[in-house]
């Protein structure tokens, strides 16, 4: 069906750079004739909700239990929190970056957020997808400096952009087409992840037969005195991470800014998936954010980055040519080289004793979370340095095809999210048009598509909200 779409009959020039040819029908508007700024303070039985670019603006325990990620609880000003409608759309401190979020839920936002009501000419399901469309986003970006200002994007700004004023039957039409549509592209990256989480457990298989028993079955063995750590070939080491480290350092607890080109590059959890560094998931920020970010210690090849949270126990290599600083929730870890193998604590920790005690830790906690002196404390089986790269490499050899496929099957996925993004952006910019495709599609479409978090950026209520409100 998506490949039978045609454009529309009639075009003309719609005069906005992010929207360029639009049909003749569509009208351009001021955004402030579709929205107003809703200013109701929240009622005392408002559910408190959390703004966030991968699943709109829902309660805080739903979007904990989404994201596995902890969101600390507000205590301070309540009394200037916002009132939200289900159907409004909130401006959030990172709006410039994802675009701006549709409220599935009523409840209360922080008071510095604006919360945007709608009129009778909108229709929300249309205005979800073109709100954060790639083109608005860049248009919304082009309305301040908010990376030098250091600003949040305001109502003065969300007018600046013009919209598209269409009619409502086709909004809908539009909305419910797109909700069919990415339905379909998340069931296609839901069923590649199932495959690669299948295979990923095939090569941990072999990664934890290497690392805790090393390569050669005959040499003797003895045990830990951990019924969980079992028996370990006989000349290695038990011992805890920190012992074989030369330093640990924490990341700043704050978000770096984000430019759109530089030679320096920001580490967020999102990027640390399975032993490797996917560069999707890092953001470009600015030379003097990079030194600083770095002031504790520059992450260097054969460093090692590893994630304490959302979710916590990720692990990957510091990759060459390339100038890198810790995002929030993440921690470098400085091996003594002489006595650690870089890839051989990745694999370890994965596969290896640190991953079943990141597993207990995390038992009876919808949220996994390690602190400083958990990570030091993570047991390590400790071969010789060596024994130790001959088990590197031996991995590598056999888990070979494994890597192989994973890593095409991964491509394939960002193929399908590039698709995706594009998609969008032709549809609600009226490149195609969906109204009879709309009405062919099934009776029940899903109204709300959850996204796939491995890729995508989400912001939440801040630590410090005295701080946010000055």
């Amino acid at each position: 069906m998506i490949g039978d779409l045609k454009p529309y009959a009639d075009y003309k020039d719609s005069g906005l750079p992010w929207l360029g040819q639009v049909p003749a029908h569509w009208q351009i508007v001021r955004s402030k004739r579709l929205f107003s700024a809703r200013k109701d303070l929240a009622k005392p039985d408002d559910p408190q909700l959390s703004a966030t670019q991968a699943y709109g603006v829902i309660e805080q325990a739903e979007f904990e239990r989404r994201s596995g990620h902890r969101v600390v609880k507000i205590s301070m000003h309540l009394d200037k929190r916002k009132h939200v409608e289900k159907d409004d759309f909130v401006i959030s401190m990172r709006s410039f970056q994802g675009g701006i979020e549709r409220a599935w839920s009523s409840g209360a936002i922080r008071s510095s957020y604006v919360v945007l009501k709608p009129g009778p000419e909108v229709n929300a399901s249309y205005f979800q997808y073109a709100l954060k469309s790639a083109g608005y986003i860049r248009a919304l970006q082009a309305t301040g400096d908010f990376i030098r200002d250091g600003q949040d994007l305001s109502f003065a700004n969300f007018v600046r952009v013009d919209l598209p004023s269409i009619p409502t039957a086709e909004q809908a039409a539009i909305g419910r087409f797109l909700n069919w549509a990415c339905d379909r592209l998340e069931s296609t990256i839901r069923a590649k992840r199932r495959v690669i989480s299948l295979l990923a457990e095939q090569k941990r298989a072999v990664i934890r037969s290497a690392v805790t028993r090393g390569l050669d079955d005959s040499v003797p063995l003895k045990h830990s005195g951990v019924d969980w750590l079992g028996n370990f070939p006989a000349h290695w080491e038990v011992l805890s991470l920190k012992r074989v480290l030369r330093r640990l350092i924490d990341c700043e607890h704050k978000t770096a800014p984000k430019v759109d080109e530089s030679a320096f590059r920001v580490v967020r959890t999102t990027a640390v998936r399975n032993g490797e560094l996917r560069i999707s998931g890092t953001y470009c920020t600015t030379p003097t954010a990079y030194r600083s970010w770095t002031r504790r210690g520059v992450p260097e090849v054969g460093d090692v980055i590893f994630t304490r949270e959302a979710p916590a126990g990720e692990a990957c290599l510091v990759p060459e040519a390339m100038r890198i600083c810790l995002g929030q929730r993440t921690v470098l870890m400085k091996p003594n080289r002489q006595r650690l193998d870089a890839q051989y604590l990745v694999h370890t920790i994965y596969a290896g004793p640190p991953r079943v005690a990141i597993t207990l830790a995390s038992q009876g906690s919808t949220v996994s979370h390690f602190n400083m002196s958990d990570i030091g404390l993570l047991p390590l089986l400790l071969p010789p340095i060596e024994e130790q790269r001959e088990i590197v490499k031996s991995i590598v050899e056999q888990t070979a095809g494994l890597t192989t496929t994973i890593t095409r099957l991964e491509r394939e996925i960002d193929l399908l999210r590039e698709y995706r993004t594009r998609l969008i952006s032709d549809i609600v910019t009226g490149k195609f048009d969906v109204r009879d495709a709309a009405a062919r599609l099934p009776a029940e479409v899903p109204v709300e598509t959850v996204v796939d978090l491995d890729n995508e950026s989400y912001e939440v209520e801040p630590f410090n909200e005295e701080a946010a409100e000055a």
